[in-house]
């Protein structure tokens, strides 16, 4: 079992971050079959484009980096905060020194590091240097032109998580980040880790909302903070699980599709903008579908710093609830 320790302290400092170089990572351990396959359609859509950057770039030393139960930190390294973009990555994965590098690929036991070539790679003087090319190339034919919309479920997820501490706690949302997260005696007790005891140390918990993780990451050695990185609401949807199928079946047939899916996608506050990208609809109509729901009291709206939030009523509630 793992177990964070924390303070008062702790809670003041404990803050929410996004992660593009950890999305990307992870995108590649569920193309490279490391990790929870992707959806059917993803993985028909992207294991091509893979493939072939396996082929002419050097993608297979970024593979090689991935073990088991994790990778290097240089290649993801801790972000800052929730405007971290794949420029700001890349560029500390760039800025990475040498010898911190070779400390961390000495270490590297992946299946992909029994290639020669791929060795030779990560011992030459400019490894750091072309992993970071592999990288950028991976980002910008596999995951760029998806990340605006993924981005915005991360955004509306943080959006939520902060509603909850402000409504039930820390504990609360901490437990509904997942089942087998718990808040005991003081502390946070993950029964399907393994890591013993972690104190915070009053430098608090970082929490990373991402699209790809499969259940619960978590980084507990230095330069990260400790982090819990979970799975963000919305991600069901956007891979077509059925986690709200017939709920939209039984709101279409009321309101129309486009409405219910607007109407579903509000369980927690978000900006015409937000929903526009997280549901790839354009943002004129997601501003007119909008003002309908709200003339008819299915939503509010509230400004919220430089944005206008909207978020279901308790009739809209009703009316979600009813329609499962």
């Amino acid at each position: 079992m793992l177990r964070f320790e924390v303070s008062v302290e702790d809670l003041l400092r404990s803050r929410f971050a996004l992660s593009p170089a950890t999305d990307l990572c992870l995108l590649l351990r569920s193309l490279a079959g490391m990790d929870r396959p992707l959806p059917r359609a993803w993985a028909t859509r992207l294991m091509p484009t893979f493939e072939r950057l396996r082929r002419e770039t050097e993608l297979d030393a970024v593979l090689a980096l991935q073990a088991p139960q994790g990778g290097p930190n240089f290649v993801a390294p801790p972000p800052r905060g929730l405007k971290q973009t794949w420029s700001d990555d890349l560029a500390l994965i760039r800025a990475t020194p040498l010898e911190a590098a070779r400390h961390e690929l000495a270490t590297t036991s992946g299946a992909f590091a029994c290639d020669p070539r791929v060795r030779a790679l990560l011992d030459s003087t400019d490894a750091v240097a072309r992993i970071a090319e592999a990288m950028d190339q991976a980002w910008h034919e596999l995951l760029a032109a998806d990340w605006p919309q993924l981005r915005a479920i991360c955004e509306r997820d943080v959006v939520h998580q902060v509603g909850v501490i402000g409504e039930h706690g820390w504990a609360a949302t901490i437990e509904n980040l997942h089942p087998g997260i718990a808040w005991r005696d003081g502390g946070i007790e993950i029964g399907f880790f393994r890591g013993g005891t972690v104190p915070l140390a009053g430098d608090g918990l970082l929490l990373i909302s991402s699209v790809f993780v499969g259940h619960i990451a978590a980084h507990l050695e230095d330069p990260w903070p400790r982090t819990l990185i979970y799975r963000a609401r919305g991600t069901a949807d956007l891979w077509g699980e059925p986690e709200t199928a017939p709920q939209s079946d039984a709101l279409a047939a009321l309101v129309g599709r486009a409405r219910a899916r607007l109407l579903l996608a509000l369980d927690a506050p978000a900006s015409t903008s937000h929903l526009a990208r997280s549901l790839a609809m354009a943002p004129g109509a997601v501003g007119d579908h909008l003002a309908i729901l709200r003339c008819t009291g299915l939503l509010v709206r509230a400004r919220s710093g430089r944005s206008v939030l909207y978020r279901r009523t308790p009739l809209g509630e009703a009316l979600v609830a009813g329609s499962g």
